[in-house]
């Protein structure tokens, strides 16, 4: 998934051992239908239906699904139909692949207006129609289901969590720990973190355009879109961490705040109860939601 999975389940038996050995096939199974970036998968099949429906799997169903909720919770900030205006920034191959990255450059993209259709499912069969403008891409949310799927998977043997990217699913508490302590990267010191957070029974996902950058054209592109626009975000957020009940939440959650900038981002965000975050700005400030005091990690 363009990204490094890290797994920790805290238990002692063989067949916790046998459990966590199978997550990296899980992975590649899930990978295998969800990436863009395989041609011929059931993705890159659905992508090419031309608006013939098309009977899909259970995995494909689910983060549809997942998507369409994202797209719901942050009045469509957050929204699977941006492939094209990915590819017109750009991001046409794997991370990667890409140019080298560098940071500290403003953006200014010629990207291409995201589309806007109407994407049709049936229940009893299964199946999608997508309209022949419309290109999914579900890189964040399939990274954030699947970090969810394997918490679920891997539960029932103790106490786990799951880091797909920055993505991280988190079950119970490690046992004779309040929390698990979940360091926050910074962007400004490679390495390093500014903040450790306690976490139990929820998710917390980070967006950022401090990592993922390119150039095309002589211009500096990132992958965040803000499909109001259908071009990379200009935002003063260099990157947000938001904690919320579910790592999709907390992952679509992210993206929106990072594409509406700080002051509304943070208006929005503290508009649930349900979600607390902390934003790192272009010009090396932090600003934190009034309830993200009780994640933080303080001797």
């Amino acid at each position: 998934m363009g990204s490094r999975i890290l797994a920790v389940l805290d238990a002692v038996s063989i067949e916790a051992e046998q459990a966590l050995q199978c997550l990296p096939a899980c992975f590649e199974e899930w990978e295998n239908v969800l990436s863009r970036f395989r041609p011929g998968n059931e993705l890159d099949r659905l992508n090419c239906s031309a608006g013939r429906p098309m009977s899909v799997s259970q995995t494909l169903w689910d983060v549809f699904h997942a998507a369409r909720l994202a797209e719901q919770a942050t009045g469509g900030l957050v929204t699977p139909t941006i492939l094209d205006a990915l590819v017109g920034a750009g991001y046409d191959r794997s991370f990667d692949l890409l140019p080298p990255v560098q940071v500290g450059h403003s953006f200014k993209s010629p990207g291409l207006p995201g589309p806007s259709a109407v994407i049709v499912w049936d229940v009893p069969t299964r199946s999608l129609i997508l309209p022949d403008s419309v290109h999914l891409d579900l890189g964040g949310v399939a990274k954030g289901w699947a970090a969810h799927q394997a918490v679920q998977r891997l539960s029932s043997f103790g106490p786990v969590l799951v880091d797909a990217g920055g993505d991280i699913a988190i079950s119970a508490s490690p046992k004779d720990e309040p929390a698990w302590p979940v360091g926050i990267s910074d962007p400004f010191n490679s390495g390093a973190h500014f903040e450790t957070l306690k976490l139990a029974d929820c998710g917390v996902a980070t967006s950022g355009t401090d990592y993922h950058r390119w150039l095309k054209d002589g211009l500096w592109q990132h992958h965040i879109i803000d499909p109001r626009t259908g071009f990379p975000a200009e935002s003063d957020v260099l990157a947000a961490t938001v904690v919320a009940p579910t790592v999709m939440e907390a992952e679509a959650a992210a993206k929106a705040v990072l594409i509406l900038g700080s002051q509304a981002g943070l208006d929005w965000l503290e508009s649930d109860s349900g979600l607390a975050g902390v934003l790192v700005l272009e010009n090396g400030n932090y600003v934190y939601s009034q309830n993200m005091e009780k994640h933080l990690w303080r001797n």
